[in-house]
Parts: C-alpha cells; sequence; structure tokens
C-alpha cells in the first residue's frame, strides 16, 4: 500500500513547482491552518467587531508578522542555549536543526504544530483584542494563520531548483539560500528582510567571502555533541560536513 503524501520524503530539490504544489496542499499542517483559519473567521462572524476593528487588525497582524518570525528565527532557532537542556534540545532539533541539516527536505522546513500555533496565537490575538475585542481577536489570528501558509509555501519555493524571473524574488531565493548555504547568522527574513536590514543582519553572499563553518549544523558539532548529547541521541547519524544544492541549478 502506498503511502500518505505527508508520510513520504520529498526533496525540494528535485522537485517541480506542480509537484511542490500538490504536496504542499495535502500536508496536514496546512489543512489545520487553513481549517482552524476557517473557524476563527466564523467566530468572528458570531461576535462581530466593526469592519474597520477587523480591518485594523488584519493589518496589524500583517505588520507584527515580520518582526515575530525575525525575533524568533534570530534569537530563538538559532540561539544555542536550546541545545544544551533535554527539555528543549528534542522541539530545536525538530523545528530548525534539522531543516539545517537538510534545508531541501520538504517534511522538516514545516513547523511543528505544538510549536507554531500557539506562537502564531501570542503574536496576534492580543493585538487584535486590544483594537476590537473578541472579533478582532479572531480576524488577527485567522489573518496570521494565513499568512503562515503563504509564507510556508514561498519558503518552499524559494528552495526549488530554479532561478526566478522575476527580480524581487530571485533576490528574495539568492538570500535565503545564502543563510542555508553560505552563513547562517543573517539574512532571517526568509520572505521579508526589512528587520534585517534595520539591524544590520541582510548580507550578499560578496560581502561576506569566508563560508560559516557552522551552516549547517548551527553550532551543534562533534564536540558540543559530546557534552551535550541528546540531539545527537536522537539524529539518525553523525553531524554531517556538508555541502548541498543550493537551488540555484537551472532556469525554467
Amino acid at each position: 500500500m502506498q503511502q500518505p503524501i505527508w508520510k513520504r520524503r520529498h526533496q525540494l530539490d528535485r522537485m517541480t513547482l506542480r509537484s511542490l504544489t500538490v504536496a504542499f496542499f495535502q500536508y496536514p499542517a496546512v489543512w489545520a491552518y487553513l481549517l482552524l483559519a476557517l473557524a476563527a473567521g466564523v467566530l468572528a462572524w458570531m461576535r462581530p467587531s466593526t469592519i474597520l476593528q477587523n480591518v485594523a487588525a488584519v493589518v496589524a497582524a500583517g505588520l507584527i508578522y515580520p518582526l515575530v518570525w525575525y525575533v524568533l528565527h534570530r534569537w530563538v532557532l538559532h540561539s544555542r542555549w536550546m541545545f544544551k537542556s533535554p527539555l528543549t534540545a528534542g522541539v530545536w532539533k525538530r523545528i530548525h536543526y534539522d531543516h539545517h541539516i537538510d534545508p531541501n527536505h520538504l517534511e522538516v522546513l514545516f513547523g511543528a504544530l505544538y510549536t507554531t500555533l500557539p506562537t502564531i496565537a501570542v503574536a496576534t490575538m492580543p493585538i487584535g483584542w486590544f483594537i476590537g475585542g473578541f472579533g478582532a481577536a479572531m480576524m488577527a489570528f485567522a489573518a496570521g494563520l494565513l499568512i503562515t501558509c503563504f509564507y510556508e509555501f514561498v519558503h518552499c519555493v524559494e528552495h526549488l531548483p530554479y532561478k526566478p524571473r522575476n527580480r524581487l524574488f530571485a533576490e528574495m531565493k539568492a538570500r535565503h539560500l545564502a543563510h542555508h548555504f553560505h552563513d547562517e547568522n543573517g539574512n532571517y527574513g526568509i520572505t521579508n528582510f526589512t528587520w534585517d536590514r534595520l539591524f544590520g543582519t541582510l548580507y550578499e553572499r560578496r560581502d561576506r567571502p569566508m563560508k560559516s563553518p557552522t551552516v549547517f549544523n548551527l553550532g551543534y558539532d562533534e564536540a558540543a555533541g559530546r557534552r551535550w548529547p541528546w540531539v545527537a541521541r536522537m539524529s539518525a547519524a553523525p553531524v554531517p560536513v556538508r555541502s548541498g544544492k543550493d537551488g540555484l541549478s537551472r532556469d525554467v
């Protein structure tokens, strides 16, 4: 019997936009985001705020989202404190270490729902509530869920093996792939690099001629594995010293 599509292994550097789209919209996390967004919309309709409050809540969610992602990506996911505790090592491995070890592996690119859903709720619902109460809070939450779907899809597309013809998307893709294949200490924005510009972490490859030795393992090398062994014990293989396809191998 053939496995469900979300249980198969997909390598983005071997996929097309069509095959990615099919896999993406069959993935359980995407369905969870879409269904919860629909449920939040229904709750907002049942206990409505004003149209202006709803619009303001959606706009606020859209504006706060890139900052929240930047802060989490830079100071949580790329911190080294998470792998130093048995309480957080497994979470860190699942939500970011595995993605950097194998950047083109689709199944580990998606965040885990037990981390993404609380984060989206905390980032969006309070500001929505402040703007217009329950209805606006639900609208802000729904907006955050839909933005996450869009972000995850664009993130996947950035790892496909092609060079975009659109200049802005080509720059976005190049910056993100530099984060994965050249130097992980910058270009945290994935799809929006405004906060990288403001915090001075935006870079081009030519700005940093030396490749980071920790671009794949995020500092969790053999020495770290001996001292803090929890991630190593959960890993199927030793931390690799490797290079990989950077998603720029062919034109379409």
